[in-house]
């Protein structure tokens, strides 16, 4: 009987996570690495849509998942997940580049500054008119000059190339909740966020070698929340900045 489980639940193991990806069936799923735990929620280009969220109708900041609800309508109705999606001031307004649906509201920044936004290489993660998703160091993504659906830039790169960033110890003593989003290919994005303290060193090692993406992008830490309704979880910060939200087609 022992045995039975045990195969069974190998065999739901492999349908939540085939290859470094996540099932499609399942928004999100928890993943355990080097002793910490992981969320782990997929977006998949050809099944789902993403949006970039920072203001209401009115042009409020939303600032929490209960205004993005209420924000959405209907739509509401067909999230998979949401989560903080970049850095911001202290009204929610973006600090870096950030583009919603075609319209440019921050412009792309290159100065250096205090703060993780300005741990260099930092990146922006961008999504394409076709749904295809990149994460571009910000000097690469000015080289290239795309004109993204949505983009939004944040700090520091996590992986560059498969590599980590060069900043980053094995394992520092900076321990925080942290969230970061990571590509393995043009229409897979994995969306992910601790369960606990954990090191930007593991965080990065996650993506890499737990999701095999080759970029990765922290989004944010101390803040890094989480809505997704088949946890039925969705965290009451209510000082939040930009936001993305996957939805079923």
């Amino acid at each position: 009987m022992l045995a039975a489980l045990a195969l069974v639940a190998v065999g739901a193991a492999a349908l939540l996570f085939n290859a470094g990806r996540a099932e499609p069936e399942r928004p999100c799923a928890t993943r355990d690495f080097e002793g910490s735990r992981f969320i782990v929620c997929a977006y998949d280009a050809s099944r789902h849509d993403l949006r970039l969220a920072s203001r209401d109708s009115a042009g409020v900041y939303l600032r929490s998942f209960e205004a993005l609800e209420g924000a959405l309508g209907r739509d509401a109705q067909r999230v998979r997940f949401a989560m903080n999606a970049g850095m911001f001031n202290d009204v929610g307004a973006p600090i870096g580049l950030y583009v919603e649906d075609g319209d440019r509201q921050h412009v792309i920044r290159q100065t250096d500054g205090p703060g993780n936004f300005h741990m260099k290489p930092n990146g922006v993660f961008w999504v394409a008119d076709n749904g295809d998703v990149h994460i571009d160091t910000t000097d690469d993504y000015v080289a290239v000059a795309p004109t993204p659906r949505y983009a939004t830039q944040s700090g520091p790169m996590l992986l560059i190339n498969g590599a980590l960033h060069p900043r980053f110890a094995e394992d520092g003593a900076s321990r925080y909740l942290r969230n970061g989003v990571g590509v393995s290919d043009n229409r897979t994005a994995y969306f992910v966020i601790s369960s606990g303290f954990v090191s930007f060193g593991r965080f990065a090692r996650f993506f890499r070698d737990e999701l095999g993406c080759s970029d990765a992008l922290f989004l944010d830490g101390s803040v890094s929340s989480l809505w997704a309704p088949s946890l039925d979880r969705q965290d009451d910060n209510q000082e939040l900045g930009p936001l993305v939200v996957v939805l079923d087609r």
